[in-house]
Parts: structure tokens; C-alpha cells; sequence
């Protein structure tokens, strides 16, 4: 698995990396209402909805502020090994969104 940084552009011009490395936390200005599929996924400041569509990737996202990085959270979730990138590449979005922040 790679340790380099994915790239995201933040909104409002801003740039920015996801390093897997990293520790993030949810928004404090997001919601999320779980969902048989996963979560809405709501923004109080954007009034932004979104979706995560799995609920491994909802419990991920909630641990991210319980573990010391992100890669340490896509593993305490029980995500398969060959599906860790994947989960970082969703991450590395919700970041770019602002679902998630850097801790």
C-alpha cells in the first residue's frame, strides 16, 4: 500500500493533500442520519446533503476521531485489505467536501 499523500483541492481554491497518515474527525458542522445503504450526510453551514454509501465506510468515518489516522480507522473497521485504498480514496473526497477535517 502506498503512503503517499492523494491529492484534494479544498473548496474555496485552497489545496490540499490526504495523507492516510494523518488523523481527521467529522466536521462539527456535519450531520450524519444513518441509513440501511449507510448515511445522509448533512452540512449545517453548505446545507449540503450527501450520501456514504456503505455502512462500513459511516463507521469509519465516526472512528476516524478515535484512532490515531485514518489508515488505523479503515483498519479497525474490518475493511478487507485489498479494499483499504478504496476506502482512502473516499476519504481523500470527503475531505475535499469538507465532510471530514484534519484533528
Amino acid at each position: 500500500m502506498s503512503t503517499k499523500p492523494l491529492d484534494a483541492t479544498v473548496p474555496g481554491g485552497a489545496a490540499g493533500a490526504f495523507d492516510p497518515a494523518a488523523p481527521y474527525r467529522l466536521s462539527e458542522s456535519v450531520s450524519l442520519r444513518p441509513e440501511p445503504f449507510g448515511a445522509l450526510v448533512y452540512d449545517f453551514v453548505t446545507r449540503k446533503l450527501s450520501f456514504l454509501k456503505t455502512p462500513q465506510l459511516v463507521s469509519v468515518v465516526r472512528d476516524l476521531e478515535n484512532q490515531p489516522d485514518a489508515r488505523s480507522a479503515v483498519s479497525a473497521a474490518g475493511v478487507p485489505d485489498a479494499q483499504h485504498d478504496a476506502y482512502l480514496r473516499a476519504l481523500a473526497g470527503l475531505l475535499t467536501s469538507r465532510t471530514i477535517v484534519a484533528r
